[in-house]
């Protein structure tokens, strides 16, 4: 007789001011013969999915495609998701992980609590061609970035990929991790494997068992890496991911990971991409100082994205991905989640505290230098990217740092403070959409935005020894025209302090009729 425990899977309720929920959209199997237990069936009705007005056909709702799953553990993930399918290649059979996979595994290993996947279809099978995986590059991205008809965020039974986020209010970091290996090419076939030399003739026991041999073919086969046409693919996909959240979803963080380059690769003016790498990404576009659209409307570029580099050499990967080497993003995700359940989300992740989390780190590529001159490439490049480096007590995460070239949104912990504060008065303003837009609303949403901000300011979030050196908040006749009376728009202007940052934010927000909160301004003073 054998006892079978299955696991109860809990469906909590989402908490929308939690700031440490990961969404991670992208390719991942779907494990056969695990149906979905009542409980995540339950939440997915909830949502809508099941038996609202947007239900999906019962197969796709088996079948995860396209719904959004919330799930609290590893354990989870790995029952209903196949992450690590098996492939047979001419050496045999190997287990195939992918990206995805090894990102939410990092994320949860690292103090993660709760991510949302979001399964767009299956990963790239392991022996695809090279005209195979271009043939179809196009499409992949656009199931994942959908572009072919305008977003539709009443409909949401017309989201598809990125769209499903505009729907996921708890929602706070977001990872995509198979673009660079969709932007890609296929890599070369793995090295020949070297004949082993004849085991010494003897005896040996006949009635033990030999272990297996460990499976090293996935470490002959190279990582993916991008060559200059790439990175320009790859950056394309990021702004219109940068695009969708400036637009949709400004209270959420974009986390990716820089792509490896391939040998060769140089920017338009012959920097090359593996000598100087920081050069490289601003003549690319990746780090530029500002987009145009930003320009012309006089405000700095959105600081709610942070890229992760390099690529790391973890125990777990060593098994089962390309060389060995798995991209930064799930890991700094699960750090930065980490951190805002224990720290504090304006509180960086990076230094000792993130030792403890990356013991399993062995390696990287590259391998950045640490702690030479403060004009050294790595120094300077970890002013605009997270930078992982090994220390003298292991690997660590030496720079918490978002995109931004405006320095008072530059530090980690300010970007994600102001993501923290435009949910929490999305969520103030939601209350106020069908009220009188006078003076008693004024001061109700005033009250209410002070106080939000004196609880940030009491756990150390905003610099200054008062509330008045720390924040302001006007909603008065002052902060909006006659003509925004007339359109039923109500506008509030909050000045911040962050503790790290030396100047002072202005973060001007906007309530329309559609009960939505908008930072249009964003203007530094």
């Amino acid at each position: 007789m054998s006892l079978v425990f299955e696991p109860i899977a809990q469906s909590s309720p989402a908490d929308l001011y939690r700031s440490d929920v990961a969404c991670f959209v992208g390719y991942i199997g779907r494990r056969a013969g695990r149906p979905l237990p009542a409980a995540l069936r339950a939440q997915l009705d909830a949502a809508g999915w099941v038996s609202g007005p947007w239900a999906r056909p019962v197969a796709q709702i088996e079948d995860l495609l396209d719904v959004p799953l919330a799930l609290d553990s590893w354990h989870l993930f790995d029952r209903f998701y196949d992450w690590d399918r098996r492939a047979v290649d001419l050496e045999g059979k190997r287990r195939c992980t992918s990206y995805l996979g090894a990102a939410v595994r990092s994320f949860f290993a690292r103090g993660g609590r709760r991510a949302i996947i979001l399964r767009v279809g299956d990963p790239w099978p392991c022996q695809d061609s090279s005209a195979t995986r271009a043939g179809q590059r196009a499409a992949r991205l656009a199931r994942l970035l959908p572009t072919a008809t305008p977003f539709a965020p009443h409909e949401p039974a017309s989201w598809r990929g990125l769209q499903h986020l505009y729907g996921l209010p708890q929602a706070s970091l977001l990872l995509l991790p198979d673009l660079p290996d969709l932007c890609a090419g296929l890599p070369p076939p793995p090295e020949t494997a070297r004949a082993l030399a004849p085991p010494p003739e003897g005896f040996a026991p006949c009635d033990v068992e030999a272990p297996p041999e460990p499976d090293t073919a996935l470490l002959r086969v190279p990582a993916p890496r991008l060559d200059a046409a790439g990175y320009a693919q790859w950056l394309e996909a990021l702004d219109r991911v940068r695009g969708f959240l400036a637009r949709h979803r400004r209270s959420v963080t974009l986390i990716a990971a820089l792509p490896l380059p391939e040998a060769g690769t140089r920017s338009a003016a012959g920097v090359h991409a593996q000598a100087d790498l920081r050069t490289y990404l601003e003549q690319a576009g990746v780090l530029a100082d500002a987009r145009a659209e930003d320009t012309a409307q006089g405000r700095p570029t959105p600081a709610l994205s942070q890229l992760a580099w390099p690529w790391l050499r973890t125990r777990a990967a060593a098994g089962d991905l390309p060389q060995g080497l798995e991209p930064a993003d799930g890991v700094l995700a699960g750090l930065v989640a980490q951190g805002a359940v224990t720290l504090g989300t304006h509180r960086a992740v990076a230094g000792d505290r993130s030792l403890a989390l990356l013991r399993d780190v062995g390696g990287a590529e590259p391998v950045p230098a640490w702690g030479l001159a403060p004009d050294s490439p790595s120094a300077l490049l970890a002013r605009r990217v997270c930078l992982f480096a090994p220390q003298a007590e292991g690997w660590a995460l030496q720079s918490d740092v978002s995109t931004s070239a405006v320095e008072p949104w530059r530090f980690g912990g300010a970007s994600r403070l102001l993501a923290t504060l435009l949910q929490a008065a999305q969520r103030a303003g939601d209350t106020a959409v069908f009220e009188p837009n006078g003076t008693a609303l004024w001061a109700r949403l005033r009250g209410t935005l002070e106080e939000l901000l004196a609880g940030f300011w009491q756990v150390g979030a905003f610099g200054g020894t008062t509330r008045a050196q720390a924040f302001s908040v006007r909603c008065d006749r002052s902060t909006m025209t006659q003509a925004d009376l007339d359109a039923g728009r109500l506008v509030a202007v909050l000045q911040v302090r962050p503790a790290m940052a030396i100047e002072q934010i202005t973060v001007v927000l906007q309530l329309g009729h559609a009960a939505s909160v908008d930072a249009p301004a964003g203007a530094l003073s």
